[in-house]
């Protein structure tokens, strides 16, 4: 790696459009950036490549000329931060680039603002995985969104996806049948052997409808979609009364013209409380948004969760590219589904 230079993905138009094309994204390299008061500098170890992120750009949340955005797992360079020394560990929002600042006036959120990491507990890339917002995501949807007791059926669309494998094995914790969703023989075979579920069911193929259907003799008591569309209207038909769905993503729909009315889909009205009810079942669905979960619950997932990673209860299968300069191919395949696992960019190497 170059240490003179800064290398950088930057938004090249806002709001984007459909689907990620290249010319969405702006290579360039500038000067490594030096800490103010109260910030530090570190260098960019790990990237995550997440679906929300296409979402900031559809929506304009990122202008033309930021740094594209992104969760990271860095250590540090240079600090002014009181408790943050030079070679720590943390996760931040680093975003696209070798080197970004954190600290007073740069957190993109505040309830991020760097977390260390003890690269002794268990390896730093699941600082932004399954011990990560990726993990609470799970964590939150399933476990304290939904609620699942033992013998209840649990379906999980997008399985094989770093945030599917963790909900389904969570519902697996908890004593539930859980049957993954997933686009190849492939990645269900994944879901299968790798992750635990029972059983596992491929949208892609003709006789979807009826295989999902005979996985689910009982039923479906709780959703969690990831997916959308006609995945979520073949899901729709199974669900039992009282059924719970998490809403974490509707990934097949984030490239359609109309972005802001994807949640219709679900055919609810929405309460003040954050959750819809629909048709004569009395299913209720809850919008998941991890940062609504971090403040209360992260000590409790971390806890937990390393708890069940460290006991074997829990695995995790990572879909690393290398290189910076591949991001946005990176990005493109994690949202066209042609990843295996959660998705990251390793732009430097781990010391």
């Amino acid at each position: 790696m170059n240490t003179s230079n800064n290398r950088q993905w930057k938004v090249a138009r806002s709001p984007a459009q459909g689907w990620p094309s290249e010319g969405d994204f702006k290579f360039i390299t500038t000067d490594i950036p030096d800490p103010g008061e109260n910030q530090l500098c570190a260098r960019t170890i790990y990237l995550s490549m997440d679906p929300y992120q296409w979402i900031r750009l559809r929506v304009g949340a990122e202008k033309a000329g930021d740094v594209c955005h992104g969760r990271t797992v860095s250590q540090v360079l240079k600090s002014r931060v009181d408790d943050y020394a030079e070679g720590d560990f943390i996760f931040n929002t680093n975003g696209w680039q070798d080197y970004g600042l954190t600290g007073e006036g740069i957190s993109v959120f505040d309830y991020m603002f760097p977390r260390k990491i003890d690269p002794a507990l268990a390896p730093i890339s699941t600082a932004v995985g399954v011990l990560g917002m990726l993990g609470l995501t799970a964590y939150a949807g399933v476990y304290i969104q939904c609620q699942p007791q033992p013998g209840e059926t649990v379906v999980i669309s997008a399985a094989s996806g770093g945030v599917g494998q963790n909900a389904g094995q969570i519902a697996k914790v908890k004593g539930c049948r859980v049957v993954g969703i997933a686009g190849s023989t492939e990645k269900c075979k994944l879901v299968t052997d790798t992750f635990g579920f029972d059983a596992a069911v491929n949208y892609k193929d003709d006789d979807f409808a009826e295989q999902l259907a005979a996985a689910c003799p009982d039923g479906i008591d709780i959703y969690f979609e990831n997916v959308g569309g006609a995945v979520f209207d073949v899901v729709k038909s199974l669900l039992n009364q009282d059924s719970r769905i998490s809403l974490c993503g509707l990934i097949s729909m984030y490239g359609n013209d109309q972005i802001g009315g994807t949640l219709e889909h679900f055919h609810g009205a929405w309460t003040e409380a954050g959750k819809a009810v629909f048709d004569q079942r009395n299913v209720t669905v809850q919008p998941l948004a991890v940062f609504n979960f971090v403040k209360d619950y992260q000590d409790q997932f971390l806890s937990e969760m390393g708890a069940w990673v460290k006991d074997g209860l829990i695995t995790y299968k990572e879909d690393i590219w290398q290189g910076l300069e591949n991001a946005p191919d990176a990005f493109s395949a994690m949202l066209s589904g042609d990843n295996f696992g959660k998705t990251l960019v390793q732009v430097s190497d781990e010391p």
